[in-house]
């Protein structure tokens, strides 16, 4: 147990600090009345490449980085937590790429937020369950899905004052981060799952000696 709570406050360091860092710069946006949107992605414009950078870390108002807090609170401690050893090039790979395939493809229009980072954190956790089958993988599949099972509507074209393309290339990002690292952090058993194993397996020789013999 000691050796978990100390993997547990680093885990909610870093996410914790980059939320800081977003209510900060929103502040800021606030008191001195400023506006950054035009450092969002504006698609296929050489000015709107900066937005690769900054764009998730402006936000149209306390509301849009309010609904961002949480999930990116909860979403990036679970990563840091149970995949330290490629939750940080995972940040890194959400945090760029979908701006990029935003800057590509994208509609006409400033695009900004950190909601493309928690689609990518989603789908990064549910799709880890799907291939890797452990039963952290697919506890944290089960738990991401309860909680943020509905957020699959925002990658649709449904509401023009949304970045679904964002949403969507998070997405997909998220994904191909799962396939990406499939191998790395490896499952580590608990004490307490080997006991139930060996329990299970004793429970099948006893059955087997009640049957009959061919």
């Amino acid at each position: 147990m000691t050796e978990e709570k100390k993997k547990l406050l680093p885990s909610i360091i870093m996410p914790l600090s980059f939320i800081l860092l977003l209510w900060l710069i929103q502040l800021a946006q606030e008191l001195l009345n400023i506006n950054l949107v035009t450092l969002g992605v504006y698609p296929r414009r050489i000015s709107g490449l900066i937005g690769i950078v900054t764009a998730p870390l402006i936000h149209a108002g306390f509301g849009h980085l309010f609904s961002n807090t949480l999930p990116l609170l909860f979403l990036g401690s679970g990563m840091l937590y149970f995949y330290p050893n490629s939750a940080l090039k995972i940040f890194g790979l959400v945090y760029f790429v979908p701006g990029i395939f935003v800057w590509i493809f994208a509609r006409p229009a400033y695009h900004i937020g950190a909601s493309g980072m928690v689609y990518g954190f989603v789908s990064f956790l549910f799709f880890s369950g799907l291939i890797r089958r452990d039963t952290r993988s697919i506890a944290l599949a089960l738990i991401v899905t309860f909680l943020y099972g509905s957020i699959i509507w925002g990658i649709l074209p449904v509401n023009n004052g949304i970045s679904w393309e964002y949403h969507l290339f998070g997405s997909l990002t998220g994904i191909a981060c799962a396939f990406i690292y499939r191998k790395a952090d490896p499952y580590k058993k608990y004490e307490w799952e080997d006991e139930e194993d060996e329990d299970n397996g004793h429970l099948e020789i006893s059955h087997d000696r009640n049957l009959p013999l061919n």
